[in-house]
């Protein structure tokens, strides 16, 4: 590496050019303020994580959902965060500030703010999280999972816009292969960032880039915003953070994220005083399958499963209620990681999966993402599955198709991990749960959860296939799917107040420091407490993003 070092002031400097990144950016140049967005990644990453998400956005009382007959209310949000959340420490008490404010901003401007900027939804409000337990315990009391017209690249276009203006017009200067290695702090106020330039990439967006450093650089700000993301795409920091809680961290997880996930800007914070908190307190699925056709290394996809599949761990064994697809992520996922195996088991029908199985992401989901009406029309209402699930029945190593159980049953045990398999047990689970089909009212929950489901019109039009035997050849071939963690989300993270202040561990401002986005656990150092309601992810680094944009502009 050379000794030149490159030099640069602005206003305002954002590190990270993820969605909340893009989003404070926007609100400083917005505020009238210069501008300097860098990132480690080449260029072609803008957008970050949020541009690889299936777009999905927690509304509340929109009009969509009452369009599908959803009586919502900011009261019942309230009653189904808090009661997710599960807040219980002392450095909850700046999270929980942020909840409230986030629920008055997702059931108040939220949806009007996003359509000023042409965002759009697809007219089917989604039900993500749906719980099972009381009335005040975890999941989402109705549907709210609002997914963008365009999907993440839809939500992340309008900031894009903003900051490519601002270009044009000299009021930002993006900063590609640049990575952080220090905060520079001068008598306790944090006064920009340090670090080396990397030399230039042609990755594509996603594919794991070099580090080879060729100079280095010196930024001074006004205000500096750590919008770097989590620590999803770095398995050793995840296992590091792994709460005894969830049980063992697994020894096999897929990667839901690019590998610039890394977790790096953490450390660099806390050395300029920020406090990290929540640390233990993270999102990851157990839906997850190898991706066919990897972007980055260890390239997993969640599937995003309707509630039909019966779900069998390792052994065969149905997993207890209410942990049934898409109700329980985290109850879930404790409960596999006590079973001593890092695998379990979707047994399902064709019938289910063309009208249950979606898959996350904006690759995988062209007809949304690419505003195909035609094609989503072909895709979602006709016969058979979307081609992307096509894709993977097809060439997916985690897939089985077989007519005959027993066949199936063989085959699943042939997979990596099949051999923890009990036959037996498998049968009697399929065999059970099908004689429990044949009358309109059953003691089996998941099946009265079905016919539940189906009273709403959005599970019975594209989401919840019609209640049948798994055995039924009609609905058929079987299908067995393995699946394994997939690693996604930071709850925890550096804490700030209200206006995206990091706080240092007396509780005070760190000057001249800010943070949003998973950087920040979604705001306040962990927004969502132990469990998140989906949807989320991305509305914490919009609403994040605009609460740190707005104040650091302000503050210079």
């Amino acid at each position: 590496m050379t000794a030149t070092t490159t030099t640069h002031s602005t206003d305002v400097l954002v590190i990270g050019w993820g969605l909340s990144g893009l989003v404070a950016a926007a609100e400083a140049i917005a505020a009238g303020r210069r501008v300097i967005v860098l990132d480690q990644e080449p260029r072609t990453n803008l957008g970050g994580q949020a541009w690889w998400s299936f777009g999905g956005l927690f509304l509340v009382d929109s009009p969509e959902q009452r369009r599908m007959g959803i009586s919502d209310s900011y009261e019942l949000a309230r009653q189904d965060w808090f009661g997710n959340a599960g807040f219980d420490r002392e450095e909850d008490a700046w999270p929980r500030r942020w909840a409230e404010a986030y629920l008055q901003f997702a059931s108040g401007e939220k949806r009007s703010w996003l359509r000023e900027r042409g965002v759009g939804f697809f007219p089917v409000v989604g039900w993500a999280e749906r719980g099972g337990y009381g009335a005040l315990g975890p999941g989402n009391s109705v549907p709210r999972f609002h997914i963008t017209w365009g999907t993440g690249p839809g939500i992340v276009a309008p900031f894009q816009a903003a900051l490519e203006q601002a270009e044009k017009t000299g009021h930002l200067v993006v900063l590609p292969r640049h990575r952080v290695t220090a905060l520079t702090v001068q008598d306790g106020v944090v006064t920009g960032a340090q670090g080396d330039i990397l030399a230039s990439s042609a990755a594509a967006r996603g594919v794991q880039s070099d580090r080879e450093p060729i100079a280095t650089f010196e930024i001074a700000a006004g205000a500096t915003i750590v919008t770097s993301g989590g620590i999803g795409g770095n398995h050793d920091l995840v296992r590091a953070a792994w709460p005894e809680r969830l049980g063992t961290p697994p020894a096999d997880m897929l990667t839901g994220v690019p590998a610039y996930v890394d977790g790096s800007m953490q450390a660099v914070s806390a050395t300029a005083g920020a406090r990290l908190i929540n640390g233990d307190r993270m999102w990851h699925y157990v839906e997850g399958i190898r991706n066919w056709d990897p972007v980055w290394p260890g390239h997993g996809i969640r599937i995003l499963p309707g509630p039909s599949s019966l779900w069998l761990d390792a052994t065969g064994a149905r997993l207890p209620v209410p942990l049934f697809p898409g109700f329980d992520t985290l109850g879930t996922l404790a409960h596999l990681r006590a079973t001593g195996h890092d695998h379990s088991w979707f047994v399902t029908t064709r019938q289910i999966v063309e009208k249950e199985f979606a898959l996350s992401g904006s690759e995988q989901n062209p007809d949304l993402t690419g505003k195909d009406v035609p094609l989503l029309v072909r895709s979602r209402l006709a016969k058979g599955p979307t081609d992307p699930v096509q894709a993977f029945l097809d060439q997916g190593e985690d897939f089985v198709v077989e007519d005959d159980l027993g066949r199936l049953i063989a085959r699943m045990q042939e997979l990596p991990g099949g051999d923890a398999l009990d036959p037996d047990r498998v049968r009697e689970e399929v065999v059970a749960r099908d004689r429990e089909i044949d009358n309109d009212f059953t003691k089996d929950a998941q099946i009265a959860m079905l016919r539940s489901a189906r009273a709403y019109r959005g599970d019975r039009l594209i989401r919840t296939a019609s209640p049948h035997r798994l055995q039924d050849a009609s609905a058929g071939p079987l299908i067995a799917v393995r699946l394994r963690v997939i690693t996604r989300k930071s709850l925890g993270g550096i804490e700030t107040d209200l206006d995206g202040r990091a706080l240092d561990a007396g509780g005070d401002p760190v000057p001249g420091l800010y943070a949003a986005g998973e950087a920040s656990g979604f705001g306040g150092g962990g927004v969502h407490g132990y469990r998140a309601l989906e949807g989320t992810f991305l509305g914490g680094c919009l609403f994040s993003g605009r609460q740190a944009g707005r104040a650091a502009a302000h503050a210079v």
